[in-house]
Protein backbone atom coordinates (compact mmCIF):
# COMPACT_ATOMS: atom_id res chain seq x y z
CA UNK A 1 0.00 0.00 0.00
CA UNK A 2 1.25 3.60 -0.78
CA UNK A 3 -0.21 6.65 0.34
CA UNK A 4 1.00 10.09 -0.09
CA UNK A 5 0.16 11.07 3.80
CA UNK A 6 -1.75 10.11 6.87
CA UNK A 7 -5.27 8.99 5.73
CA UNK A 8 -7.68 9.58 8.29
CA UNK A 9 -9.52 5.56 8.81
CA UNK A 10 -10.79 5.05 12.69
CA UNK A 11 -10.98 1.64 14.93
CA UNK A 12 -12.93 0.95 17.46
CA UNK A 13 -13.04 0.26 21.18
CA UNK A 14 -12.34 -3.36 20.83
CA UNK A 15 -9.63 -2.99 18.11
CA UNK A 16 -8.07 -0.58 20.83
CA UNK A 17 -8.11 -3.22 23.54
CA UNK A 18 -6.48 -5.80 21.41
CA UNK A 19 -3.83 -3.75 19.39
CA UNK A 20 -2.76 -2.49 23.25
CA UNK A 21 -3.46 -5.40 25.34
CA UNK A 22 -5.65 -2.85 27.42
CA UNK A 23 -6.53 -4.81 30.85
CA UNK A 24 -9.64 -3.38 33.12
CA UNK A 25 -6.81 -1.25 35.06
CA UNK A 26 -5.76 -0.08 32.04
CA UNK A 27 -9.31 1.39 31.01
CA UNK A 28 -9.38 3.18 33.97
CA UNK A 29 -6.48 5.22 33.43
CA UNK A 30 -6.36 8.86 32.29
CA UNK A 31 -5.44 8.12 28.71
CA UNK A 32 -4.25 10.24 25.72
CA UNK A 33 -4.92 8.97 22.23
CA UNK A 34 -2.48 10.34 19.99
CA UNK A 35 -3.33 10.75 16.30
CA UNK A 36 -6.87 8.90 16.91
CA UNK A 37 -8.73 10.61 14.15
CA UNK A 38 -12.43 9.65 13.15
CA UNK A 39 -11.84 6.76 15.94
CA UNK A 40 -15.18 5.38 17.52
CA UNK A 41 -12.89 5.13 20.81
CA UNK A 42 -13.06 7.94 22.61
CA UNK A 43 -16.88 8.41 22.30
CA UNK A 44 -17.01 4.50 23.52
CA UNK A 45 -15.03 4.74 26.22
CA UNK A 46 -16.77 8.53 27.12
CA UNK A 47 -19.71 6.78 27.26
CA UNK A 48 -18.73 3.65 29.27
CA UNK A 49 -17.57 6.75 31.90
CA UNK A 50 -13.84 6.59 31.10
CA UNK A 51 -11.60 9.47 30.74
CA UNK A 52 -9.65 9.75 27.00
CA UNK A 53 -8.37 12.46 25.35
CA UNK A 54 -7.92 12.58 21.65
CA UNK A 55 -5.67 14.50 19.93
CA UNK A 56 -5.19 14.72 16.03
CA UNK A 57 -4.28 18.00 13.09
CA UNK A 58 -7.67 16.77 11.76
CA UNK A 59 -9.77 17.84 14.80
CA UNK A 60 -9.04 21.42 13.10
CA UNK A 61 -12.21 20.31 10.93
CA UNK A 62 -15.41 20.60 11.40
CA UNK A 63 -17.09 17.73 11.36
CA UNK A 64 -18.50 17.95 7.75
CA UNK A 65 -15.16 18.15 6.55
CA UNK A 66 -13.70 14.87 8.51
CA UNK A 67 -16.41 13.01 6.64
CA UNK A 68 -15.56 14.59 3.43
CA UNK A 69 -11.71 13.50 3.53
CA UNK A 70 -12.64 9.88 5.41
CA UNK A 71 -14.93 9.53 2.11
CA UNK A 72 -12.89 10.95 -0.41
CA UNK A 73 -9.44 8.57 0.49
CA UNK A 74 -12.08 5.61 1.46
CA UNK A 75 -11.95 3.90 -2.54
CA UNK A 76 -7.95 4.27 -2.81
CA UNK A 77 -7.66 2.94 1.12
CA UNK A 78 -10.35 0.05 -0.12
CA UNK A 79 -9.19 -0.90 -3.40
CA UNK A 80 -5.73 -1.29 -1.98
CA UNK A 81 -6.13 -3.14 0.33
CA UNK A 82 -8.21 -5.24 -2.36
CA UNK A 83 -5.50 -5.55 -4.34
CA UNK A 84 -3.16 -6.55 -2.15
CA UNK A 85 -5.12 -9.18 -0.10
CA UNK A 86 -2.98 -11.82 0.64
CA UNK A 87 -1.01 -8.90 2.79
CA UNK A 88 -3.90 -9.08 5.45
CA UNK A 89 -5.21 -11.36 7.85
CA UNK A 90 -9.17 -12.26 7.49
CA UNK A 91 -10.03 -12.93 10.92
CA UNK A 92 -11.95 -10.39 11.52
CA UNK A 93 -13.00 -9.02 8.25
CA UNK A 94 -14.11 -11.26 5.20
CA UNK A 95 -12.95 -8.66 2.35
CA UNK A 96 -11.83 -5.05 1.77
CA UNK A 97 -15.46 -4.37 1.35
CA UNK A 98 -16.29 -5.37 4.70
CA UNK A 99 -12.90 -3.54 6.66
CA UNK A 100 -14.41 -0.17 4.59
CA UNK A 101 -17.57 -0.62 6.14
CA UNK A 102 -16.43 -1.19 9.52
CA UNK A 103 -14.69 1.74 9.21
CA UNK A 104 -17.15 4.04 8.05
CA UNK A 105 -19.42 2.65 11.23
CA UNK A 106 -16.71 3.86 13.34
CA UNK A 107 -16.23 7.21 11.76
CA UNK A 108 -20.30 7.48 12.08
CA UNK A 109 -20.12 6.71 16.11
CA UNK A 110 -17.07 9.29 16.19
CA UNK A 111 -19.03 12.23 14.09
CA UNK A 112 -21.67 11.91 16.82
CA UNK A 113 -19.71 12.64 19.56
CA UNK A 114 -17.68 14.68 17.53
CA UNK A 115 -18.93 18.18 18.34
CA UNK A 116 -19.63 17.33 21.95
CA UNK A 117 -16.33 16.19 22.77
CA UNK A 118 -14.73 19.25 21.08
CA UNK A 119 -16.70 21.68 23.57
CA UNK A 120 -15.78 19.00 26.23
CA UNK A 121 -12.11 19.35 25.20
CA UNK A 122 -12.01 15.57 24.51
CA UNK A 123 -10.66 16.67 20.93
CA UNK A 124 -7.74 18.53 20.81
CA UNK A 125 -5.84 20.25 17.55
CA UNK A 126 -2.49 18.97 18.60
CA UNK A 127 0.03 16.88 16.85
CA UNK A 128 3.57 15.47 17.39
CA UNK A 129 6.79 15.95 18.18
CA UNK A 130 5.41 18.71 20.42
CA UNK A 131 1.90 18.39 22.63
CA UNK A 132 0.78 21.41 24.80
CA UNK A 133 -0.17 19.30 28.16
CA UNK A 134 1.76 19.09 31.30
CA UNK A 135 4.56 16.57 32.51
CA UNK A 136 3.44 13.58 33.45
CA UNK A 137 -0.68 14.84 32.49
CA UNK A 138 -1.55 11.23 31.63
CA UNK A 139 -1.06 7.37 32.97
CA UNK A 140 -1.15 5.97 29.04
CA UNK A 141 -0.43 7.08 26.56
CA UNK A 142 -1.55 5.19 22.89
CA UNK A 143 -0.31 5.60 19.43
CA UNK A 144 -2.42 3.56 16.94
CA UNK A 145 -1.36 3.34 13.17
CA UNK A 146 0.86 6.52 13.20
CA UNK A 147 4.46 6.26 14.11
CA UNK A 148 6.31 3.28 13.02
CA UNK A 149 3.27 2.57 10.53
CA UNK A 150 4.08 5.74 8.28
CA UNK A 151 7.97 5.77 8.65
CA UNK A 152 8.27 6.48 4.63
CA UNK A 153 6.31 10.02 5.21
CA UNK A 154 8.06 10.41 8.89
CA UNK A 155 11.34 11.08 9.18
CA UNK A 156 13.88 9.17 12.13
CA UNK A 157 14.18 12.23 13.44
CA UNK A 158 10.48 12.91 13.73
CA UNK A 159 9.93 9.51 15.50
CA UNK A 160 12.80 10.06 18.31
CA UNK A 161 11.13 13.12 19.10
CA UNK A 162 8.00 11.81 19.17
CA UNK A 163 8.18 9.43 21.53
CA UNK A 164 10.50 11.44 23.51
CA UNK A 165 7.42 13.65 23.70
CA UNK A 166 4.71 10.99 24.44
CA UNK A 167 7.06 9.90 27.37
CA UNK A 168 7.23 13.01 28.96
CA UNK A 169 3.21 13.33 29.34
CA UNK A 170 2.85 9.80 30.31
CA UNK A 171 3.99 7.46 32.47
CA UNK A 172 2.98 4.31 29.83
CA UNK A 173 3.34 4.69 26.16
CA UNK A 174 2.13 1.99 23.76
CA UNK A 175 2.52 2.08 19.86
CA UNK A 176 0.96 0.09 17.41
CA UNK A 177 2.25 -1.69 14.63
CA UNK A 178 5.52 -1.61 14.41
CA UNK A 179 5.36 -2.51 10.20
CA UNK A 180 4.93 0.22 7.69
CA UNK A 181 2.06 0.31 5.00
CA UNK A 182 3.49 -2.47 2.77
CA UNK A 183 3.57 -4.64 5.87
CA UNK A 184 7.37 -4.68 5.87
CA UNK A 185 8.99 -3.98 9.85
CA UNK A 186 10.26 -0.19 10.80
CA UNK A 187 13.62 0.27 10.00
CA UNK A 188 13.44 2.47 13.26
CA UNK A 189 12.19 0.31 16.06
CA UNK A 190 15.66 -0.61 17.22
CA UNK A 191 16.93 3.13 16.87
CA UNK A 192 14.14 4.67 18.51
CA UNK A 193 14.91 1.95 21.58
CA UNK A 194 18.46 2.87 21.37
CA UNK A 195 17.89 6.69 21.64
CA UNK A 196 15.98 6.32 25.26
CA UNK A 197 17.76 6.65 28.52
CA UNK A 198 18.83 2.85 29.88
CA UNK A 199 17.51 3.64 33.18
CA UNK A 200 14.71 4.25 34.57
CA UNK A 201 12.26 2.67 31.42
CA UNK A 202 11.16 -0.55 31.17
CA UNK A 203 11.27 -1.15 27.42
CA UNK A 204 9.46 -4.00 25.82
CA UNK A 205 7.85 -5.31 22.46
CA UNK A 206 4.81 -7.51 23.22
CA UNK A 207 2.32 -9.55 21.49
CA UNK A 208 -1.03 -8.72 20.93
CA UNK A 209 -4.56 -10.38 20.36
CA UNK A 210 -4.73 -8.10 16.80
CA UNK A 211 -3.06 -8.80 13.26
CA UNK A 212 -4.91 -7.67 10.31
CA UNK A 213 -1.58 -7.02 8.45
CA UNK A 214 0.31 -9.85 8.06
CA UNK A 215 3.60 -9.30 10.89
CA UNK A 216 1.66 -6.41 12.10
CA UNK A 217 0.58 -8.41 15.83
CA UNK A 218 3.29 -6.36 17.57
CA UNK A 219 3.39 -3.15 20.01
CA UNK A 220 5.75 -1.07 21.49
CA UNK A 221 5.38 -0.60 25.21
CA UNK A 222 7.62 1.90 27.12
CA UNK A 223 7.08 2.44 30.87
CA UNK A 224 8.83 4.97 33.49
Amino acid sequence: MKLDDVVPWGRTLDEYRAMFNLSETDLNAKILGCGDGPASFNAEMTRLGHFVTSVDPIYQFSAEQIEQRVRATYETVVSQVRQNSDRYVWQNFENADQLGCARLRAMETFLLDYDAGKAAGRYLDQALPSLAFADNQFELCLCSHLLFLYSEQRSLEFHIASIHELLRVAADVRIFPLIKLNGQPSPYVESVINSLPSQGLSIQIEAVAYEFQKGGNQMLKISR
